[in-house]
């Protein structure tokens, strides 16, 4: 019982890391059809910036703070630059955004070298719980809690504001929205600013959580942020939610008691996903939430 639960809360924890990256690229591939590899490079800077703020400052906050800042700065000049002039084009979209994530990867090593950057957790947030032989880390309870507030916020931005209810309009039907007079543009930006916040503040949390970052991980989770889109189902931010949870707590058992298929695990589930329900698991034709 006690490895269960521990499994299972690093499952969660896991999985929720994972949501925050799949969350951001669920508004911009999902709602804006854009497919965004530089998601992954505003993933990595916002954990090395985090993790360089955290070092100068000794505050955790605020380097989450400002690795979210400064990668929504980042995040809107690759907007404006590179991905506003290809709309539209998924394979020019798909060339492009990988070139820019290659840039911003290898952008890493200029200002923090080529090698592997060690990152402690903060002081208020070291030890764990103890309940009667299970042991449960204080930074993943911290990291389960602000994943859940993220996905409620976000679920209450898109179905009970009217700024989502015109996201969701515009992605129906662009044409008429822009003849209400609504800036479908300038909507189209918001949501990319904020995908890119929430990518860099899934890096800036998942740095202590893994204790090293690497200028290489943006692909790899730009890849599983990817999976996780296509097995929730494009569009839908539940979709997203559930099928981080899923992979999350798939992975932190299969690595546990079948290590050497944890590497297979994620393209295994989106092979059955897809036989099974081609749209994802909560994805519909249309869906935007």
């Amino acid at each position: 019982m006690e490895v269960f639960i521990n499994l299972l809360v690093n499952g969660v924890s896991t999985g929720l890391l994972i949501f925050l990256l799949a969350a951001g690229l669920t508004l911009i591939f999902g709602l804006m059809s854009v497919l965004n590899f530089a998601h992954g490079g505003l993933f990595v800077w916002g954990a090395f910036s985090g993790a360089w703020i955290f070092k100068e400052t000794n505050s955790f906050l605020l380097a989450i703070a400002g690795a979210v800042a400064v990668r929504m700065v980042l995040g809107w000049v690759l907007e404006r630059f590179l991905i506003r002039p290809v709309y539209g084009n998924h394979v020019r979209q798909l060339l492009i955004t990988l070139g820019g994530m290659l840039v911003l990867s290898e952008s890493i090593k200029v200002f923090w070298g080529p090698n592997p950057i060690r990152v402690n957790l903060p002081a208020w947030l070291e030890g764990s719980y103890q309940f009667d032989g299970i042991i449960i880390i204080k930074y993943r309870v911290f990291v389960i809690v602000v994943g859940l507030l993220l996905y409620l916020a976000l679920w209450l931005l898109l179905s009970r504001t009217q700024i989502g209810l015109m996201i969701r309009a515009g992605v129906l039907d662009k044409e008429m929205v822009q003849a209400l007079g609504i800036n479908v543009k300038g909507l189209f930006t918001f949501v990319f600013l904020l995908g890119a916040g929430l990518a860099a503040l899934g890096g800036a949390l998942l740095a202590p959580y893994s204790g090293v970052v690497f200028a290489e991980m943006g692909m790899q989770y730009a890849i599983l942020a990817f999976i996780v889109v296509i097995i929730g189902g494009m569009g839908s931010l539940q979709g997203s939610a559930l099928a981080s949870l899923i992979v999350g707590v798939a992975g932190a058992f299969m690595a546990y008691y079948i290590p050497d298929l944890s590497l297979a695990l994620n393209m295994l589930l989106l092979a059955i996903v897809l036989l099974v329900k081609p749209t994802g698991l909560l994805g519909e034709k249309g869906s935007a939430v």
